[in-house]
């Protein structure tokens, strides 16, 4: 006979669960004020100025370039350029008015002089417009929003037999914790708040939200089997137990796909994906740790307030009728 499984007891737990999330969130919220928020261009505005060069050339070397000749920080990546193979250096400089033509000269001319063996030339210099990236921001703020309003009606309807529409909010406030863990990987890593960061916190809602249904689809299974022997705590327990196997293979399947794209990424300087993929795999095991402690956790603690606190409605009316009796 193969031995019993042992029984997390999750939910005793709870209060732990909470102190490190809520501890976490608050390092995320002291380390914004402390080391700041790295925000891409196209949220500030700016200019984008792309070199074509020969040979190999210091990222570095050129930040100190740009900062010795304007006076300001800069983003420097590498790349090439698809239509004519040739290697590129792209500077990007945040400013609400833009770089001038002549601060331009300024810089093209220190450049040469700091790298006169690698012949560079000029590709494009743009003005990048801070409303766009706004805008941006704002469409993507509203299809959040309006995935976590879906998410409550949807759990509120499929699981309307153990309470779905409480099901559904603490489903969103899981989906909140993963997304603040996703922004405090950006604020550790120094990732720039980009594109990236919005394209995470939306890969990030649809995976997690799938495996706390997982969860809440065996919690009404077993309460239709076991529900009236044993307690809700016990319930949750065990519908948890049994589905954490799966979450935790299925994540960490995709996990290992992510980190090898983290290896590579590293291993060849190309920061445009790490700072997609690094971020995505700490909402991924997020979206594990919320799914299985806080969001059922939360939903029993409600249901035992519930039982401890009915309707205002009913307290008023118990002492008209024992006055009518």
């Amino acid at each position: 006979m193969d031995k019993e499984k042992k029984v997390l007891d999750v939910v005793g737990h709870r209060k732990l669960f909470y102190c490190i999330s809520i501890g976490l969130i608050v390092l995320f919220i002291v380390l914004t004020f402390v080391l700041g928020l790295n925000v891409d261009i196209q949220f500030k505005g700016g200019t984008i100025i792309t070199y074509s060069y020969k040979d190999a050339i210091s990222v570095n070397d050129v930040k100190q370039v740009v900062s010795d000749t304007l006076g300001q920080s800069s983003t420097v990546t590498t790349g090439k350029n698809t239509a004519t193979g040739q290697d590129t250096v792209k500077i990007q400089l945040s400013s609400t008015q833009g770089i001038n033509e002549v601060k331009q000269n300024e810089l093209k001319e220190a450049l040469l002089a700091a790298f006169p063996d690698n012949e560079l030339e000029l590709v494009e210099s743009s003005d990048v417009n801070a409303s766009n990236g706004l805008d941006f921001f704002l469409k993507c703020i509203v299809a959040v929003i309006f995935a976590m309003i879906v998410t409550i009606i949807y759990i509120g309807f499929r699981f309307r037999k153990i309470g779905g529409i409480s099901a559904g909010l603490f489903s969103v406030v899981a989906l909140f914790h993963d997304l603040c863990m996703v922004y405090g990987s950006f604020v550790i890593f120094r990732f720039d708040i980009n594109a990236n960061f919005m394209a995470v916190l939306l890969t990030i809602l649809g995976y997690s939200i799938n495996a706390t249904i997982i969860i809440y689809d065996r919690i009404r299974e077993n309460q239709g089997l076991i529900g009236s022997k044993t307690e809700l705590e016990d319930l949750v327990n065990l519908s948890i137990t049994q589905t954490l196997g799966r979450s935790i293979h299925t994540t960490v399947t995709t996990v290992a796909a992510m980190a090898t794209v983290c290896v590579v990424c590293a291993l060849n300087d190309v920061t445009s994906i790490l700072s997609f993929a690094l971020p995505l795999i700490v909402g991924m095991l997020a979206g594990v740790y919320s799914s299985n402690c806080i969001a059922p956790t939360l939903w029993v603690m409600w249901r035992r307030y519930r039982e401890k606190n009915p309707s205002k409605k009913k307290t008023k009316t118990e002492p008209v009728r024992q006055g009518r009796r």
